[in-house]
């Protein structure tokens, strides 16, 4: 028989639930900021990906290959530890007054992120009958203007159940920023663990957090598919 006691009580009470729930809270923090410009970063690229002009499309593809072939890992401790010899200055100096080890992680994630979205909003514009860019040009619409009022609406509707997958991987990725400090879940599991020996309860409590946030996401895009895409599909 095991002779391992559990003690639920100290990752549902008092201050190391506290710290749990902090915990939460930052993960929700940096998710939610890098989905957002992991977001508008991922569209940018996109576009850029399918521009005429070469040197833009190639800047594009270089882009995508080299952050998508790259360890998250890694790409967090380039920027955590690289910043100061290629970003300017002034931007370190607000990095630094905001929460230095927080900005590292966006910024990584953000980055890395948007590489998969970019591929993902890509593919939801080559399902676009390419008569409707034709039709759209025909009737005095530049390319981005194109783009921007025909082509991506449509794109991005068609691409949601992929990109809330990326962004479903970017709240669990979230967990690797307590490598340089950021006091997400998972960090503060490691702190409860750290200093209370009782590593199951508190790792099983981080876990079940990351798995009810993932099936409310996964239910979220059922929901969509069902309401949305399938009777779309239909017509």
């Amino acid at each position: 028989m095991l002779k391992y006691k559990f003690d639920w009580a100290v990752v549902t009470s008092g201050k190391y639930f506290d710290w749990l729930a902090s915990g939460l809270y930052v993960t929700i923090q940096l998710s939610v900021v890098s989905v957002a410009l992991s977001f508008l970063l991922g569209l940018i690229i996109a576009v850029m990906r399918m521009s005429h002009v070469r040197p833009i499309r190639w800047f594009a593809h270089g882009y995508l290959e080299f952050f998508r072939n790259t360890p998250l890992l890694v790409q967090i401790f380039f920027w955590y530890f690289g910043s100061y010899k290629i970003l300017p200055q002034a931007v370190n100096d607000w990095m630094n007054r905001q929460n230095f080890e927080f900005a590292a992680a966006v910024v990584a994630l953000t980055i890395y992120t948007s590489a998969f979205i970019a591929e993902d909003i890509r593919s939801g514009v080559l399902s676009i009958p390419k008569e409707q860019m034709e039709a759209a040009r025909s009737s005095g619409f530049s390319y981005l203007g194109s783009m921007r009022y025909i082509i991506l609406p449509q794109a991005v509707r068609l691409t949601i159940p992929p990109l809330i997958n990326q962004f479903l991987n970017l709240a669990k990725n979230s967990s690797l920023a307590m490598t340089i400090g950021v006091a997400e879940l998972t960090y503060q599991a490691r702190q409860v663990e750290s200093y209370t020996f009782k590593g199951f309860e508190a790792f099983t409590a981080a876990t079940l957090v990351y798995v009810v946030i993932s099936s409310v996401i996964t239910i979220l895009v059922n929901i969509y598919n069902k309401t949305v895409l399938r009777p779309m599909r239909a017509r």
